[in-house]
């Protein structure tokens, strides 16, 4: 067991912190892709190719600075196909499905939509390792999305609903939750054995250059990195943001959180919280005032978690 590994599960509380950190991360990522897209021509398909492939990028410049995750080739030769799958799967085909959902539904239905991933990874980790859902996760999970569906009754379900295009984009919010919570099950042997940031850094980047690939030949669209200065300030400042905090940053504590933490799916269960920070920054950046459907929500979600939580620190105490 490394020393990383180690202290991530002596101090387990650190993986839960470093869930809820990637999980904020997370829930800010749509209102930067859309600044984008408002200020660019810029579109879904191709912000997930900025995104992932400068993240990647990021994180393989961290990985090789830092002496214990600098050899990103031992993985690649030991596990190269399944980490390529992961790549093209759990990284790129997510999302892509993720951004090219907000060419065609709202921040507020993604953002609430992609929330169902903590039930795909209940579900998901049950098949793959055996690991039953307890009666206590099936409660605090039915709480949190009863929330979730207080959010979506606002005044919003029809809008939920949508016209046909809203429906497509729907569609690819759950295919990006069903293909990320494969890609955070599956991945976490991986990351046992070399560490979250080497694996994080390998899968994100192929996924960025299978992105870079997969768009230019689908969408005739090929990413010219060098462009960038061209666009507007907004944009590249969205574009610097979305590839440095919301997915560098983001995705090597919420992918070392989630692979460190002792229950997967209790972990994961953090990410019901991401409809109600991006309420939060709703208000605080687009000035919307809460309803009292929201504040219901908020409530309803944040105790599901809570008890969630308290579950886990009770029984872990007690062991």
């Amino acid at each position: 067991m490394s020393e990383n590994r180690a202290l991530w599960h002596r101090y387990s509380w650190l993986a839960y912190a470093a869930v809820f950190a990637g999980v904020l991360g997370h829930a800010s990522s749509e209102f930067v892709a859309k600044l984008i897209s408002g200020n660019s021509p810029i579109t879904g398909p191709e912000i997930s190719v900025w995104r992932f492939f400068l993240g990647g990028l990021g994180l393989v410049i961290i990985a090789t600075i830092m002496p214990s995750s600098r050899n990103l080739v031992t993985p690649i030769k030991q596990h190269g196909i399944k980490l390529v799958l992961f790549s093209v799967f759990g990284v790129a085909s997510a999302y892509l499905f993720f951004h090219w959902s907000l060419d065609y539904a709202t921040v507020p239905q993604v953002a609430t939509v992609v929330t169902t991933a903590p039930i795909f990874v209940g579900l998901i980790n049950q098949y793959a390792n055996n690991i039953p859902v307890s009666t206590a996760k099936i409660i605090s999970g039915i709480g949190a999305i009863l929330g979730v569906g207080f959010l979506m009754t606002d005044g919003a379900l029809l809008a939920l609903a949508g016209n046909a295009s809203n429906l497509i984009g729907i569609f690819m919010a759950i295919m990006c939750a069903l293909l990320m919570s494969v890609y955070l099950v599956l991945i976490k042997p991986f990351i046992a054995e070399y560490g979250a940031l080497r694996i994080s850094a390998i899968t994100l980047f192929l996924g960025g250059v299978v992105l870079w690939l997969g768009v230019g030949i689908l969408f005739g669209r090929w990413v010219i990195f060098t462009n960038l200065a061209e666009y507007a300030t907004v944009a590249i400042i969205g574009i610097i943001i979305l590839a440095l905090y919301n997915t560098t940053i983001t995705q090597w504590l919420w992918i070392g959180g989630l692979a460190a933490a002792p229950d997967i799916t209790r972990a994961s269960y953090l990410f019901f919280l991401k409809p109600v920070m991006a309420a939060f920054l709703s208000v605080w950046f687009l000035g919307t005032q809460l309803t009292i459907w929201q504040t219901l929500a908020i409530m309803v979600i944040c105790s599901a978690v809570a008890i969630e939580a308290l579950i886990g620190w009770y029984y872990q105490g007690s062991s």
